[in-house]
């Protein structure tokens, strides 16, 4: 089985769904996480390219825990937008992970660009079976696609649960490594990613009767 997670920023899938991808790793999935912002604007130090870099080389630090291949598309942070550049690069980054599973972000998420790669990722499954509509990569299958949890569960009906209870260290693990955007959250917005991540997990846990 191949999974492919696309988050808009380094940091989202950690935030939203990177206990589920520690439980498909552990059935033997290859996991490919694919990101579409460079997070370039997330620190108040530092030039966008200086950290772009940082970010990157967190997200990879975070796939290399989970055991993960990074897709990097390296657009503007806070500025993704619905184009045909945008679309072709998903297509593209679901063709290369060639997935049966996808997850893509929530259309209803507070964030601009969370909601853009939700929509942009959901609209780029099927075209990325036309081999009409070229890209570096070719044509795939469609792969069964489902929708992420926002922050702090946002505008957020769940239909499916997952139990991470198992995972949930090494989800706060994979977290630890995006160390530049954590203290940004904090030092910006008085955020505490952690607190949320797991206030989130701990409250869907309780709807559905486990720990997280």
């Amino acid at each position: 089985m191949r999974v492919l997670a696309i988050g808009a920023h380094p940091d989202d899938i950690e935030n939203f769904c990177a206990g589920t991808l520690f439980l498909y790793k552990q059935m033997g999935a290859e996991v490919f996480i694919a990101i579409a912002t460079q997070g370039d604007i997330g620190s108040p130090t530092g030039t966008r390219e200086e950290i772009a870099r940082i970010r990157q080389g967190e997200a990879q630090a975070a796939c290399d825990l989970l055991g993960a291949s990074l897709i990097w598309m390296g657009f503007d942070d806070e500025m993704l937008f619905n184009t045909r550049e945008t679309r072709l690069a998903f297509i593209d980054a679901i063709r290369q992970a060639r997935p049966d599973v996808m997850l893509v972000l929530s259309e209803d998420d507070y964030h601009p660009d969370h909601r853009t790669a939700g929509l942009i990722g959901r609209d780029a499954r099927i075209p990325a079976n036309v081999p009409l509509i070229e890209t570096s990569t070719p044509s795939c299958a469609i792969p069964t696609t489902f929708v992420m949890d926002t922050y702090l569960g946002k505008n957020f009906i769940p239909e499916a649960y997952v139990d991470v209870s198992t995972v949930i260290a090494q989800r706060r693990e994979m977290l630890d490594k995006h160390v530049s955007q954590v203290a940004w959250m904090e030092s910006v917005y008085g955020a505490d990613m952690h607190r949320d991540a797991d206030v989130t997990s701990s409250y869907r846990g309780l709807q559905c009767g486990v720990e997280y």
